[in-house]
């Protein structure tokens, strides 16, 4: 359960390369769409998802 204040919430699949920013993850995640969680604080928070 996540407590603190969501400033935002993005979609991005995992990607080895490519022109936009990328989201550091094991190579056995790329083609999994990742959900990035952006907090108040600055902290973000990374759910991999198949």
């Amino acid at each position: 359960m996540l407590t603190d204040e969501v400033e935002m919430i993005y979609e991005k699949r995992i990607t080895p390369f490519g022109n936009s920013a990328k989201i550091d993850a094991p190579k056995r995640y790329r083609g999994w769409r990742a959900f990035v969680i952006i907090v108040k604080d600055g902290s973000i928070y990374f759910v991999p998802h198949p």
